[in-house]
Order: C-alpha cells, then structure tokens, then sequence
C-alpha cells in the first residue's frame, strides 16, 4: 500500500473529497482512505480538476474524488 495523497476538503451533500496528491492517481485505481475515524475502500470512478471530468492526476494536483463514504479532513489516501 503507497500513500497517494491526503484529503484537504470534504463536501458532505455531495460526497466529494478534495485530495492533495503527493504520486499520480488514474481513474480504475483502488483506493483506501483511512483516518482515526474513517476506512472506505473504493475504487476511484470520478475524479475532476477545476470541474472538469478527468482520467489521471498528477503529483502536486489538487483532484476532487467522488466517495463512498465519509471522509475526514487529514484522511489518507492508499492505493491498494
């Protein structure tokens, strides 16, 4: 399991997490967000920058992710 990022904002009537990422993230990739109080394993399905729908972010992007579960601000992101 490789860190991949970190939440940084979470919108809750949409599910949507901001993720800060530190390694690339493609659309298909399994991911895991774990916190103190969270664990959702999912595959990543809808990822947007700036609005716009897209299949890949890179190291240094900021990527909104559409999500199973709560999240946390801090959470980690894994790819698994």
């Amino acid at each position: 399991m490789e860190r991949v990022g970190k939440i940084t904002h979470y919108f809750a009537k949409i599910r949507v997490a901001v993720v800060e990422l530190e390694d690339d993230l493609d659309a298909g990739d399994e991911v895991l967000i774990r916190g103190s109080h969270t664990e959702v394993k999912q595959v990543v399905e809808s990822m947007q920058i700036n609005h716009e729908q897209v299949s890949a972010g890179k190291k240094g992007q900021s990527v909104g992710l559409k999500v199973a579960g709560r999240v946390r601000e801090g959470d980690n992101v894994y790819r698994v």
